[in-house]
């Protein structure tokens, strides 16, 4: 799976960093939702296509973090 995007919530310490992600191999397309860096908890979920896998992804980040994009 290759990695479309990559947001993280701003926040430097272990128990505050969440990530999502979105991936797809070109025809599937799933979402990992990431929380405490790279050792932490996650859960992927797979999802039909490119707009639901963004809708996912924008749920998952709550309007009160400062979400970035990360470069891939």
């Amino acid at each position: 799976m290759k990695t479309e995007r990559h947001w993280w919530n701003g926040n430097r310490t272990v128990r505050g960093r969440r990530d999502v992600y979105i991936r797809t191999d070109g025809e599937s397309w799933e979402v990992e939702a990431r929380a405490g860096g790279d050792a932490g908890r996650s859960k992927i979920y797979p999802c039909p296509g490119r707009q639901s896998a963004e809708i996912l992804a924008r749920a998952w980040m709550d309007e009160q973090s400062r979400w970035q994009v990360v470069t891939p």
